[in-house]
C-alpha cells in the first residue's frame, strides 16, 4: 500500500510513518521542515520520501499522490500566531479541507483527518471550531472519510504541552481504570494514537466516519 502522511515528521505523523515502514508499505511524507530531526530519525527513516513542501502549496507535492492509496492529515496546533498566518482556523481546518480535496482529485481511496474530542484545556473554543468546520466539509467527498477525535496526545517531547501538563495527562493515561472514565476525552499516549490511526489508514475493515475513544483505544492495543 502507498500513503502519504502530512505533517510526517510531527509527533503522531512520524511514528505513522515508521509503523508503515517497517510493515513494508510506501510511504511520502510532506511538511515544511521536511524530515524530522536528526535525533528524532533511525534507519526507519531511509525508507520514508521526505518532501519539504507547504501543505497550502499543493503544486509542491501534487505529484506525489499518484498512486497513494490513502492520506493521513495530522497537521494541528494548539497556539496561533495570526501574524505568521498561525490560526487555528486555517492550521486545523483549512490545511484539512485542502489536503482532502487534493486527495478526492487524485483518487486516493481513503483520507483518515487527524481530530479531536474536545477543545484542551485554556484553549479558545475556536480550536474545536475549526476541527468540527473541516470535518463537515470533507464528509461527503468521493473517498472513504476517516475521522479519529482522540483526547489529549501525551508523550515524550510531546510539542504542545507545558512538562507539567504532560506529566499530570500521562498519569492519568497510564492507568486504563481512570482513563476509560474520561469518556471520549480520555488520553491516549502517543504510540497509542499513532497505532490507532495506522490501523484506520492501511485496513479496510476498520470504521470510516467519525470514530471514538471506545473503538480508537481498541485499536491501539
Amino acid at each position: 500500500m502507498e500513503l502519504l502522511v502530512t505533517g510526517g515528521n510531527g509527533f503522531i505523523g512520524r511514528r505513522i510513518c515508521k509503523r508503515a515502514v517497517r510493515d513494508g508499505h510506501k510511504v511520502t511524507s510532506v511538511a515544511r521542515s521536511g524530515p524530522p530531526e536528526s535525533s528524532e530519525r533511525g534507519p526507519w527513516a531511509t525508507d520514508v520520501d521526505w518532501i519539504e513542501g507547504d501543505v497550502f502549496a499543493p503544486q509542491e507535492w501534487r505529484d506525489a499522490l499518484e498512486g497513494v492509496d490513502t492520506v493521513v492529515h495530522s497537521i494541528g496546533t494548539l497556539s496561533e500566531s495570526p501574524t505568521e498566518g498561525v490560526t487555528f482556523e486555517r492550521i486545523n481546518g483549512d490545511s484539512a479541507i485542502l489536503t482532502a480535496l487534493e486527495a478526492e482529485r487524485a483518487g486516493v481511496d481513503r483520507f483518515v483527518y487527524i481530530s479531536s474530542s474536545a477543545t484542551p484545556p485554556l484553549v479558545s473554543d475556536r480550536y474545536l471550531i475549526a476541527r468540527r468546520r473541516a470535518e463537515d466539509a470533507i464528509t461527503d467527498l468521493d473517498m472513504e472519510i476517516v475521522v479519529p477525535r482522540f483526547g489529549p496526545v501525551y508523550g515524550p517531547k510531546q510539542p504542545h504541552f507545558p512538562p507539567i501538563v504532560n506529566k499530570l495527562v500521562s498519569a492519568v493515561g497510564r492507568f486504563e481504570r481512570i482513563a476509560a472514565r474520561m469518556g471520549e476525552d480520555r488520553p491516549f499516549s502517543v504510540d497509542q494514537a499513532a497505532t490507532a490511526t495506522y490501523q484506520l489508514a492501511v485496513d479496510e475493515q476498520t470504521p470510516t466516519g467519525t470514530v471514538r475513544a471506545q473503538r480508537l483505544a481498541a485499536l491501539a492495543d
